[in-house]
């Protein structure tokens, strides 16, 4: 049985069974020419090292066995020949995603392999969710976004209920910016539940600001 919790106020999440797994998402290092395209201040290498620090921070506390990145290193859309540049004690999983019980961890950008219509829950970045309200205080936050669906519609002839946990961008600058910097992400994995789901979204403190009501506008 795994056990899964996120991290108060952080866009991480542990997932726990014999080991315990530190999951995080969308790092987009490298990226920080958009910062200035967004109109974001910005130092040279200061995203990367509070990226850094702050992953440092998480480990210190929750003591992991593993981490394992959702767009690195489950390679995403952005991580062609990422082998050439991984040192040796870093396992590359396929783009498809791995297995950890009845949990599939995947980027997000691809479709699941129909071998993997067995789990029951699918953990995934890719999709940067912010709310973006300019009469709310919360206007420009990262938030996570927990759904339940019906597992045919991503393992087609499958029953079931499956439930779909989209974690927030780890970069907390990769989309800091007014929603008309904001470009969604589109993953196929969401185009094939947004319309018939039931939803939660909620802060990454916690609080919950919404449902299904308003999945269209965030997804």
């Amino acid at each position: 049985m795994v056990n899964t919790r996120i991290i108060d106020s952080e866009p991480a999440l542990i997932l726990e069974n014999d080991k315990k797994n530190l999951v995080i998402s969308d790092l987009h290092i490298g990226f920080e020419h958009k910062f200035s395209s967004n109109k974001i201040p910005n130092s040279k290498n200061s995203s990367v090292n509070d990226i850094i620090t702050n992953v440092k921070k998480i480990i210190k506390k929750e003591n992991p066995d593993t981490l394992i990145l959702l767009g690195i290193l489950i390679p995403a859309n952005h991580d062609a020949n990422i082998t050439r540049l991984i040192p040796d004690n870093v396992t590359l999983i396929s783009s498809k995603g791995m297995i950890i019980d009845d949990v599939l961890l995947t980027h997000g950008h691809t479709m699941p392999s129909k071998n993997y219509s067995n789990v029951n829950n699918i953990i995934m970045g890719h999709i940067h969710p912010v709310y973006f309200d300019e009469n709310s205080l919360l206007n420009g936050e990262r938030i996570w976004i927990s759904i339940k669906t019906d597992k045919s519609k991503i393992f087609p002839s499958t029953k079931g209920k499956i439930n779909i946990t989209i974690i927030p961008s780890f970069n907390p600058y990769f989309y800091a910016a007014e929603k008309r910097y904001y470009k969604k992400s589109i993953s196929p994995i969401v185009e094939k539940i947004k319309d018939s789901s039931i939803a939660k979204i909620a802060t990454l403190d916690g609080t919950i600001i919404g449902n299904e009501s308003i999945i269209n506008q965030i997804l």
